[in-house]
């Protein structure tokens, strides 16, 4: 089991350090030109390289999300949930607090929010709560079924880490307008400690969202789409 939650929180570390790293370092300067696609493209990253890296010791989920919606599709034990979400969240805050060690070396750096999530005043382009709830469900429970389809029996292996790297940028490309994307709790927590915003006070949707959504994934997935040759 440790060598399980030390994968975790690795791989944790690692998607947050490279995808909020690529917010906070480099789509801050325009003239570099990564925008907001540049930015859904490392979170993409983060998670494919680090599922072909570690995916094999603890199963690559890197996501409170991730580990509910595995357990209830039954591809993950309930007893391992909680020491998964704290590995996780754990190796989120490290990264935030590397991220703000390396940001604040520039002169005049103030963190404002620090590529945390929000919904209203803090959302990107000022969508409101219900818009925010709405689309982590909907992404977060889309983001499972790519998950549990990719890794099933019936797909070569070998293919479900880009498959997942892939959803993960399509659904910063969608998403970050409008919350600047959570689909996963531990991301959302590490850099709203950092955040000079209202972060904080709002991190509530984003555990309560990719939570239900990543329960309602896996329970579309088992309920419609599972079969017996598809489990893996």
């Amino acid at each position: 089991m440790t060598r399980k939650l030390a994968a975790e929180f690795f791989g944790t570390f690692w998607l947050v350090f490279g995808g909020c790293g690529a917010a906070v370092l480099a789509a801050a300067f325009p003239e570099l030109g990564i925008g907001f696609a540049g930015v859904a493209l490392a979170f993409g990253l983060t998670v494919l390289t680090m599922a072909y890296a570690v995916g094999g010791i603890s199963g690559g989920h890197f996501n409170p999300a991730v580990s509910l919606g595995l357990a209830v599709a039954g591809r993950f034990g309930w007893k391992d949930l909680v020491p998964y979400w704290i590995a996780q969240v754990a190796g989120a805050i490290a990264a935030a607090a590397v991220l703000f060690a390396i940001a604040s070396g520039k002169a005049g750096f103030e963190p404002g929010g620090f590529a945390s999530n929000g919904f209203g005043a803090l959302s990107p382009g000022g969508y409101s709560m219900q818009s925010a709830l709405l689309i982590e469900v909907v992404l977060t429970a889309g983001f499972l079924i790519v998950i549990i389809g990719s890794t099933s029996k019936l797909v070569p292996a070998g293919f479900a880490p880009a498959a997942i790297g892939l959803a993960l940028t399509l659904i910063h490309l969608i998403s970050i307008p409008v919350t600047n994307t959570s689909v996963n709790p531990a991301r959302s927590t590490g850099v709203a400690l950092f955040a000079e915003t209202a972060a904080l006070g709002q991190l509530w949707l984003f555990w309560l969202a990719p939570l239900a959504g990543g329960a309602l994934g896996a329970l579309i997935w088992r309920v419609l789409l599972a079969g017996p040759d598809s489990e893996g």
